[in-house]
C-alpha cells in the first residue's frame, strides 16, 4: 500500500452564485476536508463596517480575525446583498486582504489533524492563496443563471428583492472582482474549468469527484 505523503488541498475560484460553495461543501464532506468559504470572511468584515463605520479600523479587524472560528462565518446575517456589496468594496484594500490571507493560509495548510486536508473557495484562491494546491478548479456559469440562483436563495430567506436588482448587483460584483488591483478573480492556466450553467449539483460533483479520485488513487491518498 502506498503511503499518503501529504494532505489533500483543493482550491476553487468562481464568480458569485456559480455553485462553487455548494461543490466545496460536497467535496469537504466526501473527502473529510476542512471547508472555508473565504468570501464569508470579507462579508463578516463588510458587516462590521456597516454596523459601525465610525469605529471601523484595521486593528479591530486584526483582533477579530485572530479569534475567528469557522462557525462565526455561518450566520445568516452575512447573506444580505448590502453586506455582499460592502464586502466587495473592502476586499479591494491591500491591508485587509493581507490580514485575511494569514487566516486563509492557516485553514489551507494547517487544518486540524482529524481532517484529511482542506478546500477553500473564493476569488483568488488558485492564483494567490493556494498556488500549489493539489487540485485547482474554476467554476462558472451564465450570469443570468447565477442571478436566478441567488434570487431564489434570497426568496427562501424571505428577502424582498427583485430579479433585476439581483442581476444588476451580480454584474457589478463581477466587474469589481475581476478588475480590482489586488487578488482579482481570474482563471489560472492550471485550473480545471467547470461550467455549471446546465449541470445539476449532483452531476457537477460527479465530474469533480472523477477528476479528484484519479489523482488521489495515483498519489496513494485513497
Amino acid at each position: 500500500m502506498i503511503k499518503k505523503t501529504k494532505i489533500i488541498t483543493v482550491a476553487i475560484d468562481s464568480p458569485a452564485a456559480a455553485g462553487a460553495g455548494t461543490q466545496a461543501k460536497l467535496i469537504a464532506k466526501h473527502y473529510n476536508l476542512l471547508h472555508l468559504d473565504t468570501g464569508r470572511i470579507y462579508r463578516l468584515i463588510g458587516k462590521i463596517y456597516l454596523d459601525n463605520p465610525k469605529k471601523f479600523n484595521f486593528t479591530l479587524i486584526k483582533n477579530k480575525l485572530r479569534n475567528l472560528k469557522i462557525y462565526d462565518l455561518k450566520k445568516k446575517s452575512l447573506l444580505t446583498d448590502e453586506v455582499a456589496t460592502s464586502a466587495s468594496v473592502l476586499a479591494k484594500r491591500k491591508q485587509i486582504r493581507s490580514l485575511v490571507h494569514r487566516f486563509q493560509q492557516k485553514c489551507a495548510y494547517s487544518p486540524p489533524n482529524f481532517y484529511s486536508g482542506s478546500v477553500l473557495d473564493g476569488r483568488d484562491i488558485t492564483s494567490i492563496q493556494m498556488r500549489d494546491a493539489m487540485f485547482k478548479f474554476y467554476i462558472t456559469a451564465n450570469v443570468k443563471v447565477r442571478a436566478m440562483r441567488r434570487f431564489k436563495e434570497y426568496k427562501s430567506l424571505k428577502k424582498k428583492v427583485s430579479f433585476s436588482d439581483v442581476l444588476k448587483s451580480l454584474k457589478k460584483r463581477d466587474k469589481s472582482d475581476k478588475n480590482r488591483k489586488y487578488g482579482p478573480l481570474k482563471k489560472t492556466k492550471d485550473s480545471i474549468l467547470i461550467n455549471t450553467t446546465k449541470l445539476s449539483r449532483k452531476r457537477c460533483f460527479k465530474k469533480i469527484k472523477a477528476i479528484m479520485d484519479r489523482k488521489l488513487k495515483f498519489n496513494g491518498n485513497l
